[in-house]
């Protein structure tokens, strides 16, 4: 690395950076970057541009290449930019214990990059590694720091049971969760037997998910959904993360961005019911009542401050004016 550490990096080092909710994550092999037209035309709210397990050894080098130019071109002003209201670029890069992920996590940590995604996270170790490093290179390029957000993900038992500790290690964690798909590296590590209706890993999601949410990351994200034809499946697997607490998932294929979408954004009915609730409570606060009747239910604060979070977090995923460094200012 030529990016010289000026000892302002590290975990804790910087204050924690309001993130953009994504509802959808879109792998694209890092060697098909010219996909990047298709997942933005699906609506993703992201697209993760895979180094790792997309992309055989003999292309790795090239694939680099690729992936950095697709990250300079989403900088430049021309391009549509990432943030709220258009889609963010994240990259995911070989695992930390090779010397290679180094070189990919230099190669893209430039204006451009909305976020790195960490594979087969094995301590909260690898977490504070990624974030001194990008520390380096935001400084480099004239980033704000922590402007690049962490995806570390729980691939192992260790990791799994340790998800709390791992995504504390940074506060540029906010998008984490239990990725449990069928014949996979969890589905491994753990030693379950994947069923489309997910009973086998509710637990486990369950739990991740409270650990994550412990640890101060925002927006967890589940996934994935691998049946490529079978929207109906992935309706319901989505729509059992989002009664979990999880606020996106990741997908593999583009026909999946719009059933994700949907499943975890707010329709009109629930905005227009949170707006009335929060009216009706602090109605009753003015008229010096702490919990009132709405709509046959009772309600208080605590029923107005949920309210209030399904539509900032609506709000945030409005378009806001480009920071010219990768982020975009939020409504």
């Amino acid at each position: 690395m030529s990016c010289e550490a000026d000892g302002h990096g590290g975990a804790g080092a910087h204050g924690a950076t309001v993130r953009t909710p994504l509802r959808s994550l879109l792998f694209v092999p890092g060697t098909r970057t010219e996909w990047l037209a298709k997942a933005e035309a699906s609506g993703a709210d992201a697209a993760i541009l895979d180094l790792e397990d997309a992309v055989a050894g003999r292309d790795k080098r090239a694939a680099r290449e690729r992936v950095a130019e697709a990250v300079a071109q989403r900088a430049r002003p021309d391009a549509n930019g990432g943030g709220a209201g258009g889609m963010e670029l994240f990259v995911r890069i070989s695992p930390l214990d090779a010397w290679s992920a180094a070189e990919e996590l230099r190669a893209v940590a430039r204006p451009g990059l909305a976020g790195l995604v960490l594979p087969k996270v094995r301590s909260e170790g690898d977490v504070r590694i990624a974030d001194r490093l990008l520390t380096w290179c935001e400084h480099e390029h004239g980033l704000r720091v922590g402007a690049v957000t962490l995806v570390p993900l729980l691939e192992t038992a260790v990791a799994l049971r340790d998800a709390h500790d791992i995504a504390a290690a940074s506060s540029r964690v906010a998008y984490a969760g239990a990725l449990t798909a069928p014949g996979g590296d969890v589905e491994r590590a753990v030693g379950y037997r994947w069923s489309p209706e997910g009973t086998e890993t509710h637990a486990l999601r369950s739990r991740v998910l409270l650990d994550v949410r412990a640890a101060g990351a925002e927006h967890p994200v589940g996934g994935l959904w691998t049946d490529i034809a079978d929207l109906a499946g992935l309706r319901r697997f989505a729509e059992q993360n989002r009664a979990l607490g999880y606020t996106g998932m990741v997908a593999i294929h583009p026909s999946h961005v719009p059933v994700i979408n949907e499943v975890f954004s707010p329709d009109a009915a629930e905005l227009a019911r949170a707006e009335r609730l929060i009216a009706a409570v602090r109605d009753g606060q003015a008229r010096g009542a702490g919990a009132v009747t709405f709509e046959g239910r009772m309600v208080d604060e605590a029923m107005a401050a949920t309210a209030e979070q399904i539509l900032m977090r609506h709000r945030r995923r409005e378009p806001g004016p480009n920071n010219g460094d990768g982020t975009t200012s939020q409504r």
